[in-house]
């Protein structure tokens, strides 16, 4: 399946990441010689358009520069487990909207987290937008796409992760006061619903962000770098 990314540093952090597109669409009369030095030896197709069709292709600020390429790979479990230095992955539970999806995935980047792991069903997946949002993170950090939110956090716990999820329950605890020294599953809840019922039930910890004005809650994109980087924070 054919996806496209857009603007320059997007652009540019897929093809220094070693990304081949299929297709490079620029537009007329624009400036995009660092790009272009970098497709210039690879065997790519080059069309330059109006800025009226890069409007029509796209939904965002496309800087007058997008990438058709084949489709956004994903990574596997296994292979995250396999690779894992840091000891600390991310879980979104039906996370919809693409521009949290690429801020968490920049957050993860930043972070050091090993792997982003996401659901098939009910949230966001890999797509412009992210890849836009994210600002390259997309091609950095390593994403799996599972079926099975619970199961997947099962076989996590008996790898030896203890799974940590984001709530503002009665029952759960502060931040401040979790345990930083083992492998952490970070879980990051909906935008609206928060973590739903039976991925709560498998969490080993619940883990609040104390709210001090009269908001009650965080988006989650930010709710996980407060949290994502107390825990690298807390680790050094």
């Amino acid at each position: 399946m054919k996806e496209l990314i857009y603007g320059k540093n997007a652009v540019l952090a897929y093809l220094d990441n070693k990304g081949t597109p299929k297709h490079i669409y620029f537009q007329k009369g624009g400036k995009f010689q660092e790009i272009e030095s970098k497709v210039a030896r690879r065997r790519v197709n080059i069309t330059y358009v109006s800025k009226q069709a890069l409007d029509k292709m796209t939904h965002g600020n496309h800087q007058g520069v997008v990438v058709e390429i084949e489709g956004y790979a994903y990574s596997d479990l296994n292979t995250i487990l396999q690779e894992a230095k840091n000891k600390l992955i991310v879980v979104c539970d039906q996370v919809e909207d693409p521009h949290n999806l690429g801020a968490i995935l920049r957050t993860c980047d930043a972070a050091g987290v090993d792997g982003l792991i996401i659901g098939k069903h009910r949230a966001v997946g890999l797509n412009a937008t992210v890849a836009k949002v994210s600002t390259g993170a997309i091609h950095t950090v390593k994403v799996a796409q599972v079926t099975n939110l619970v199961q997947t956090l099962e076989t996590l716990k008996q790898a030896g992760y203890w799974v940590v999820a984001a709530e503002n329950g009665v029952e759960a605890i502060s931040y401040s006061q979790l345990n930083v020294d083992m492998p952490i599953v970070l879980v990051l809840g909906s935008e609206g619903k928060g973590i739903s019922r039976l991925v709560k039930k498998t969490a080993d910890i619940l883990v609040t962000i104390p709210m001090h004005g009269s908001v009650n809650s965080l988006n989650v994109s930010v709710a996980g770098g407060i949290l994502l980087f107390d825990i690298v924070n807390r680790r050094a």
